[in-house]
C-alpha cells in the first residue's frame, strides 16, 4: 500500500486508484477502512479529498466520492451515429460539456434475437443499461449498454401551423423556434385536407438551395382557430399522451369507491383540503391538535391525509401502464392533461367534501422546537370537513371568514397555524436554500386569449401547506429506509465546484463575500441573499445563485436534496399528478402491511432506477411544454403591440446578445448582439455582461432597462426587442473583459450592410431552470422538488 514518505499516509495516487476501482460511489469511512486510518486521521483525509476533488481528479457527489463522470448505470443516451465495425455509438442525452468535457461514447449491442422496441437507429433516443469497459476502445468508446426501451424515435418530420394560400396550396409556420424562419411550401395535391391554422405533421419532400423547401402534410393534429388552444402545440411538439387506452378507460370507469374494510375510520376527524382557487384535483388534506401528552409541551400532532391511489391503480394493469408511459400530470393554462383519467383524479381520488374517500395518512407528533419526533403510516377512510383556497383560509385566520370558514376558524384553521409556527421553527433552523424568484401565472379570457400575467401573492397559508407536505415526504422516505424497502428518492445534488467558483467570481465583482470552507451548504448562500434583500443587486444575485445550483430528479439511490437541506426525501404527497408517489404508496402498503396495491416483490433498486430515469424524463417534457406554452400565449398577447415600448430586466446575457424579461408580462425575448450599438461588445462571463469595446458602456445580467417591441412570432413564442437604454460604464482601473475572454460576434462601427438590413426571425429563450412540480407548490423552483 503506497504511502507517502514524510508522513506515511497515504500517497495521493493510491487514494485515487482506490476511488476508482470501485464500481460505483465510496465514502471516507470506506476509504479510511482501505489505508488503515484513525479518526485522528479523517479530517487530513478530508481535506485531501477536497484538494483532488478541486483538482478534478474525483468527482464529490454529497458525500460520497466517485470517479469524474461516471455515467450511472441506467442512463437516457441519443443514437449519434455507427463506428467503423457499423455498430451503433451514442452519448448521454444530458451532458455538461463546459463541466465535464466531452461526453463518453457508449457502444450499443443489438442482441440477435432483440424484443419489439428495444432495436433504436440513428437519431433515436433510448434507455440503456451500460457497464464501463475495463480500457478505452481505439476509437475512444468508454462503455457498452444494452437497450431496455426505446423512449423516442429520430424525428423526421416538422411539426407546424398551416397558412392556406389562394392557391389552394400552402404555407407551414414550424413551431420550433429554431426552425421559426424555415418556412415550408406545401402544394395543393399535398394539403392533405388542412384548413387554415390547422397544427398539422409534414414530412419534408425536398430541400432547396434556393427558395423554401417543399413538404406534404402528413396529419391533421387539430384546429387552432376553432379550439383556441396554443397548448395543443406543445402537446404534439412533445409528443404528450392525451388519450388514455380503452383498457384504462374501462378499469377506471369499473372501479368502485373505497369502503371501511380494511381502513381505519378517520370519517370524524376534520380533515380539510387548501389549494389553489382552480385547482382541479384535491388529493390532500391536513389537520392539526395540541399534543395532550404532558411531556411534549407546546407540541402538536399533524395529520397529512393523501388520496389512496394505489388501492385503484394497481401495479401491471392498464392504468397503471398509462400512468408510467405520462409520467405525472402536464398543467397549461387553459387545460390539464392529467396522469389518471378523470374517473380517478376527478372522482374517486379528489377529497371533496362531504364525501367518504379512502386515503393513505401519516401522523407525525411535533415537539415544541418544531421537530418531528414520531410518526406512524395508517390506511383510512376519511371525509374532508372543507375546499378550502390559500386566500380564503389566510383570510380567516387574518380576522376576515367568511361563512365556510367562520364555522372551521377556532376548531380547525387556528390549531393549523399554531402547529405552523411551531414547525417554521425547525425549518429555519434548518436553513434551506431561501430564494426569492417571483412566479407568474396567465390568466386567461373565455376565448382563450391571454387577460392579464400577475404574480400571486405568497401567503402564509402557502407556506403552511408546503411545510406540511415536506414534513409527510421525510417521514415517507424515512420509514421506507427503516423497512430497507426500495424506493425512488426526490433527490438535489450540491452545485458542482465549477459553479461554486464560478459564483464566488461573480460575486467578487459585487465586493459580496462567499467564504467556503468545510461542507458545502444552503446557509451559505443564503448569507449572500440576505446582504443584498432589498437592494437593486437583489434580483440580480437571486438569479445568479439559482443559475449555480443543480436540478432535482427521481434516483432509486439517495444522495440527499441539497436545496432543502434535507438527507433523504421522497415525493409522497401527490400520487394523482406524479408516478413517483404512486411507487412510494405501494412501498408503503407493502412494508407496512396495509393490504391491496402493495409494490411487488420484482420491483427493486435497479428495476426501478429505470423507472426515476423515465420520470424524470416525463417531468422535463412536462416542464419544457408548459414553460413554450406560456411563451406562445404571450406572444400572441404582445403580437399586435409592435413598435411599443416596455420595461424589463435583463434575464440571460450570451455571445448572441441579450434576453430581457419584461416586467409586467414576464415575456422572455432577444435583442441581438449586432443591434446594441456601433462598436464591438465583449462577453464576460465573470461579470454575466457585454462590455462595449471602446466606451465601456456595460449591459448586465439584472439591469433594469427599457426596450421597444420590434418583432413576434406567435407560432414559436418569440419575441425580438431593441434595446433603448444606455449601458452602464466600467469603472476606471477595473479589468476590461477584452483583456481575458474572447471578443465576442458583433459589427463594428459602421452602417449596417444592405442583407443586415433585413429584420431577423424572432429568437427567444429561457436560461433560467425549468420549473418543476415541488411539495404541494404547481410550480416550485428547481432545486425545490
Amino acid at each position: 500500500m503506497a504511502k507517502d514518505r514524510d508522513t506515511g499516509f497515504p500517497a495521493r495516487d493510491a487514494i485515487v486508484a482506490f476511488i476508482r476501482a470501485q464500481p460505483g460511489e465510496v465514502g471516507t469511512r470506506e476509504i479510511a477502512r482501505e489505508f488503515g486510518l484513525k479518526n485522528a486521521d479523517r479530517a487530513e483525509l478530508k481535506r485531501i479529498l477536497r484538494e483532488l476533488a478541486d483538482e478534478g481528479a474525483v468527482e464529490k457527489r454529497g458525500k460520497k466520492i466517485r470517479e469524474p463522470a461516471v455515467l450511472p448505470a441506467t442512463v437516457m443516451a441519443d443514437v449519434t451515429g455507427r463506428d467503423a465495425d457499423g455498430e451503433l455509438v451514442a452519448t448521454p442525452a444530458e451532458w455538461d460539456e463546459v463541466e465535464s468535457g466531452e461526453p463518453p461514447k457508449i457502444r450499443i449491442l443489438i442482441p440477435r434475437r432483440a424484443q419489439p422496441g428495444t432495436t433504436p437507429g440513428v437519431g433515436d433516443r433510448a434507455l440503456l443499461r451500460i457497464e464501463k469497459l475495463e480500457e478505452r476502445d481505439r476509437d475512444g468508446t468508454v462503455y457498452r449498454g444494452r437497450v431496455i426501451k426505446v423512449i423516442d424515435h429520430a424525428k423526421t418530420r416538422v411539426l407546424g401551423i398551416f397558412r392556406k394560400l389562394p392557391d389552394g396550396g400552402g404555407r407551414l409556420i414550424p413551431v420550433d423556434k429554431k426552425q421559426a424562419s424555415r418556412e415550408l411550401n406545401i402544394a395543393k395535391t399535398d394539403t392533405g385536407g388542412a384548413e387554415d391554422g390547422d397544427l398539422v405533421s409534414v414530412d419534408l419532400v425536398r430541400s432547396r438551395g434556393f427558395g423554401l423547401a417543399s413538404g406534404k402534410v402528413k396529419e391533421r393534429l387539430g384546429s387552432l382557430a376553432s379550439e383556441k388552444a396554443v397548448s395543443l402545440i406543445a402537446i404534439a411538439a412533445h409528443e404528450i399522451p392525451q388519450a388514455f387506452s380503452p383498457a384504462a378507460v374501462r378499469e377506471a370507469e369499473e372501479a368502485k369507491p373505497a369502503t371501511l374494510k380494511g381502513r381505519e375510520d378517520w370519517r370524524e376527524v376534520p380533515l380539510v383540503t387548501i389549494d389553489p382557487p382552480d385547482a382541479k384535483d384535491h388529493d390532500d388534506a391536513v389537520h392539526a391538535l395540541p399534543d395532550p401528552d404532558p411531556n411534549n409541551k407546546g407540541g402538536f400532532i399533524v395529520n397529512v391525509a393523501i388520496a389512496d391511489v394505489g388501492f385503484y391503480v394497481r401495479p401491471g394493469s392498464a392504468l397503471d401502464r398509462d400512468a408510467l408511459t405520462r409520467g405525472n400530470s402536464v398543467y397549461f393554462p387553459d387545460r390539464v392533461v392529467p396522469m389518471l383519467p378523470e374517473r380517478i383524479s376527478n372522482d374517486l381520488c379528489s377529497l371533496v367534501p362531504g364525501e367518504p374517500r379512502g386515503a393513505l395518512a401519516v401522523r407525525m407528533v411535533i415537539a415544541g422546537d418544531g421537530r418531528k419526533r414520531s410518526h406512524s403510516f395508517h390506511r383510512i377512510l376519511m371525509r374532508s370537513a372543507a375546499k378550502l383556497n390559500y386566500a380564503q383560509a389566510q383570510a380567516a385566520i387574518d380576522g376576515r371568514p367568511d361563512d365556510t370558514t367562520g364555522p372551521l376558524l377556532a376548531p380547525v384553521l387556528k390549531p393549523l397555524y399554531d402547529a405552523y409556527a411551531v414547525v417554521k421553527r425547525a425549518r429555519d433552523e434548518r436553513d434551506p436554500l431561501d430564494l426569492d424568484i417571483p412566479e407568474r401565472k396567465i390568466l386567461l379570457k373565455p376565448d382563450g386569449t391571454v387577460d392579464r400575467v400577475i404574480v400571486p401573492e405568497r401567503l402564509d397559508a402557502h407556506k403552511l401547506i408546503e411545510e406540511f407536505m415536506i414534513l409527510a415526504n421525510v417521514a415517507a422516505a424515512e420509514m421506507l429506509e427503516k423497512k430497507s424497502l426500495p424506493l425512488i428518492y426526490r433527490v438535489h445534488d450540491e452545485p458542482t465546484l465549477e459553479k461554486v467558483h464560478a459564483l464566488q467570481e461573480f460575486l467578487k465583482t459585487l465586493d459580496l463575500p462567499f467564504a467556503k470552507s468545510g461542507a458545502l451548504r444552503p446557509s451559505l448562500f443564503n448569507r449572500v441573499l440576505a446582504q443584498v434583500r432589498g437592494r437593486d443587486s437583489e434580483p440580480l444575485v437571486n438569479e445568479v445563485v439559482l443559475r449555480s445550483q443543480a436540478q432535482a430528479e427521481y434516483a432509486a439511490e439517495n444522495y440527499g436534496h441539497f436545496g432543502l437541506n434535507l438527507r433523504r426525501y421522497a415525493h409522497f404527497t401527490s400520487p394523482i399528478r406524479r408516478y413517483a408517489d404512486l411507487i412510494v404508496h405501494r412501498a408503503l402498503i407493502r412494508g407496512l402491511g396495509l393490504g391491496e396495491g402493495a409494490l411487488p416483490e420484482t420491483e427493486t433498486v435497479e428495476t426501478l432506477t429505470e423507472v426515476a430515469a423515465q420520470i424524470s424524463l416525463t417531468e422535463r417534457r412536462a416542464m419544457k411544454a408548459e414553460r413554450e406554452t406560456a411563451d406562445r400565449l404571450i406572444a400572441h398577447f404582445l403580437a399586435d403591440r409592435i413598435g411599443a415600448t416596455f420595461q424589463g430586466r435583463i434575464s440571460g446575457v450570451t455571445r448572441a446578445g441579450l434576453f430581457v424579461k419584461l416586467s409586467d408580462t414576464g415575456a422572455d425575448g432577444l435583442i441581438p448582439i449586432r443591434t446594441l450599438g456601433t462598436e464591438y461588445f465583449n462577453y464576460d462571463e465573470t461579470r454575466h455582461a457585454l462590455i462595449g469595446s471602446r466606451s465601456g458602456a456595460m449591459h448586465r445580467l439584472g439591469d433594469v432597462v427599457d426596450v421597444r417591441l420590434v418583432e413576434a412570432a406567435p407560432v414559436a413564442g418569440a419575441l425580438r426587442f431593441e434595446l433603448l437604454s444606455e449601458g452602464n460604464v466600467v469603472p476606471r482601473g477595473r479589468k476590461r473583459p477584452e483583456d481575458s475572454t474572447p471578443r465576442a460576434k458583433a459589427h463594428p462601427g459602421r452602417s449596417p450592410r444592405k442583407k443586415d438590413r433585413k429584420p431577423d426571425k424572432a429568437k427567444s429563450g429561457n436560461t433560467k431552470p425549468g420549473n418543476a412540480k415541488s411539495g404541494k407548490s404547481r410550480k416550485g423552483k428547481s432545486w425545490q422538488t
